[in-house]
């Protein structure tokens, strides 16, 4: 049955660990919960192994593969939350444009937008369905597989993030050609932002029906932006994919799907953040858990946010800086995380570290309180 996608979106099995969606919620915890961006990902042997000599995209395309890439980590570590294997980019491609995995080089753009004449080389209209279904039957299959031991988040690229992709062709440290568009085009930009925010909108609904239970929206690329583009280019658009797919899951009777939004490098930008109509506030390293708690003035849950690199150190050293960051935040309405992915040559054994030092102080600090 498996093999055919047959599995369909509805009787699945009871949740046993709910602590992610509490927290995000901002219902009361007994325990901090934890997962990691990026946890289906090359750092796992096994990753690699199943990837190996496969077309990334293709990859993307199989469910199977997808569902089997997203449970590797729950093997190896007691997450409390999965996150579906998939890509960002997958939304481009959704438009009609060519994204290719070039090896040692990442995301590759053959024919990226240049002018804003390009943006009619976009469908106009997408069926979200017929273009993103492969992305669904992968949640559904998923949470049948995962037989209710954590909720699955499902995810997108959010608009001003995947519009810098498909004007730089791939990745870029300065996002000069895609902020060359907001300050020579701001009307073909926000035209491209609507195009993108629409698709996104519905391709999260589609993965709630799917049965994701939980939504995270990545602006990867909200450093690039200062704090008068970001409120004129970003906000906005992130406000609107969070206030309509509310409306529409109230509207089916699914407003207990919590949101997160992740805008890495947007520090600045925390307090709008705080007030956009997410549950849970993404952070990166780059800012203090009590300043963060501050700023968000208990608006929200908020999640995060080691420094990656910290996986690095000695596995004792990951333990006292867990135990520093979870004295930081609080264990309630919080989540941890990293600040930002895995990266690919970290080392197993320094995730599992990272994970147990979590429960361990977090069941320590809720014994406290």
């Amino acid at each position: 049955m498996d093999k055919d996608n047959h599995i369909l979106p509805k009787d699945f099995p009871e949740l046993q660990n709910d602590c992610f969606l509490r927290a995000a919620r901002g219902e009361e915890t007994t325990c901090v919960p934890v997962w990691c961006m990026r946890q289906a990902g090359r750092y796992l042997p096994e990753f690699r192994e199943s990837r190996a000599g496969k077309d990334f995209f293709e990859t993307c395309r199989s469910p199977e593969a997808c569902c089997e890439l997203t449970l590797q980590p729950l093997r190896r570590f007691p997450f409390d939350a999965a996150i579906i294997f998939s890509d960002i980019l997958v939304v481009p491609q959704a438009l009609g444009m060519d994204v290719q995995m070039v090896p040692g080089k990442g995301p590759t753009f053959p024919e990226p937008l240049k002018e804003p004449e390009d943006l009619l080389r976009l469908r106009t209209t997408v069926d979200v369905s017929a273009e993103l279904g492969y992305v669904f039957k992968a949640i559904t299959l998923t949470r049948h597989k995962l037989e209710g031991k954590v909720p699955l988040i499902g995810f997108t690229g959010a608009p001003w993030t995947l519009m810098t992709y498909m004007i730089e062709g791939g990745g870029s440290n300065t996002m000069s050609k895609a902020k060359r568009w907001l300050y020579r085009h701001p009307e073909a930009s926000h035209r491209l932002l609507v195009q993108l925010t629409d698709v996104i909108v519905e391709y999260l609904l589609g993965q709630v029906a799917a049965g994701a239970q939980a939504l995270q929206v990545f602006e990867s690329h909200a450093g690039c932006l200062g704090p008068a583009q970001f409120n004129e280019f970003a906000l906005p658009y992130l406000r609107t994919i969070a206030r309509k797919v509310k409306e529409k899951l109230k509207e089916a009777g699914l407003d207990d799907v919590p949101m997160i939004v992740f805008a890495k490098d947007g520090h600045y930008a925390l307090e709008d953040l705080s007030q956009s109509q997410y549950e849970v506030v993404g952070l990166d390293w780059t800012i203090d858990p009590q300043a963060a708690r501050k700023r968000a003035g208990g608006r929200v849950s908020l999640q995060g946010n080691l420094d990656p690199c910290a996986l690095y150190a000695p596995k004792e050293k990951i333990g006292e800086m867990v135990k520093m960051m979870l004295e930081g935040f609080g264990t309630q309405r919080y989540i941890a995380n990293l600040g930002h992915g895995l990266y690919p040559d970290m080392d197993p054994e320094h995730v599992g570290a990272f994970v147990e030092a979590v429960h361990s102080h977090s069941r320590q600090l809720c014994q406290l309180k």
